[in-house]
């Protein structure tokens, strides 16, 4: 059973700021029946932001969607991005600017710990290639440095450079999940169902950050958790979800939304590391393939699964009727991970 892609308005104050057309929305919301009848738990439902429509979809196609206009709007021909080698953002950005024209460079860190030919050579980093990326593969200890190079070349080349920072994670970028909130408001309306529980990876604080301002501007009830899978100490997340509600309330009054909202993060799934499988993520990436016939990342969405089903297990989500996954996307990673599985 999927949502109906007709209907569904934006609300006024947030129709009228700038974006350029780059996914296919709303996404769909999709029963998963058989994966609720294993767990013996709330109806589960998934958001498939996986289904964005570019480049293999993901989360940060909305938050472009923003960010390039403001970009097109101020006069920029090329866009620097950053991000870990396997990032999906830098994946979507690529994609992103390959369809509106502009140069494009990624500024890709080797943060992650994963020793295998394939994680540098294989999926997203192939697909930045194929969307002819300037790619720019950086160790950390001189990324600084390589950065501001980078920069001062453009500069000297009198590009007109637009920064999009890691995740597309700022005030902005943040509204494309205040859209998604309202899509999903207004899905389980038409669909006349509850929107009780939203789980999904949180990183780079964006996507949180939006879907908790979504709710306060909307008034929406729905509980909203956050699976940490990317900072060692969770309370860095709260932070910069905090701050950037903070900016968000600032910027964009005519919300009528505060920035004092309820933030809630668990850190039980994050595993060994950022960008490491766990054995959980991986397990339920297995189980929900065979069950549902979906395909879920090992280091953003894969641990969110691990994470909705641990909870159901454990009944915390049994006071709910419907439990909504947000698929965020990353199944284009999985091949640099084969050795994972």
């Amino acid at each position: 059973m999927l949502s109906s892609p007709q209907g569904f308005v934006a609300p006024s104050w947030l129709d009228a700021i700038a974006k350029v057309q780059l996914g296919h929305w709303p996404t769909p919301l999709e029963r998963l029946p058989r994966l609720t009848k294993e767990l013996s738990g709330p109806q589960l439902w998934v958001k498939r932001d996986d289904c964005s429509g570019l480049a293999t979809g993901g989360n940060k196609t909305r938050k472009l969607e923003f960010l390039l206009a403001d970009a097109i709007n101020k006069g920029a021909d090329t866009i620097v991005t950053y991000g870990a080698v396997q990032s999906n953002h830098a994946r979507q950005t690529a994609a992103a600017c390959a369809k509106l024209g502009l140069e494009c460079h990624l500024l890709l860190s080797q943060r992650v710990d994963w020793k295998h030919a394939s994680y540098n050579n294989n999926g997203n980093v192939l697909f930045n290639k194929l969307f002819g990326a300037n790619i720019h593969i950086l160790a950390l200890d001189e990324f600084e440095q390589r950065q501001a190079d980078i920069l001062t070349d453009l500069a000297a080349q009198n590009k007109r450079v637009y920064q999009i920072p890691p995740g597309g994670s700022n005030a902005l970028g943040a509204l494309g999940y205040v859209m998604c909130l309202a899509e999903l408001e207004w899905q389980c309306k038409e669909m006349m169902m509850s929107l009780d529980q939203i789980i999904h990876a949180s990183a780079s604080s964006a996507t949180q950050a939006g879907l908790i301002f979504g709710a306060g501007a909307l008034g929406s009830k729905v509980d909203i958790l956050g699976i940490n899978v990317f900072h060692p100490d969770p309370s860095t997340l709260t932070s910069r979800i905090e701050k950037l509600l903070g900016q968000m309330s600032a910027q964009f009054p005519d919300s009528k939304t505060s920035s004092d909202l309820p933030i809630n993060i668990n850190h039980a799934y994050f595993g060994e590391a950022y960008g490491k499988p766990s054995q959980a993520g991986l397990d339920a990436i297995k189980m929900v393939a065979e069950l549902e016939g979906l395909l879920f990342d090992p280091v953003y969405s894969g641990k969110a699964l691990a994470a909705l089903i641990d909870q159901i297990n454990l009944g915390n989500f049994s006071q709910h009727e419907n439990v909504i996954l947000l698929h965020t996307g990353g199944a284009a990673s999985l091949s640099a991970y084969v050795d994972a599985f």
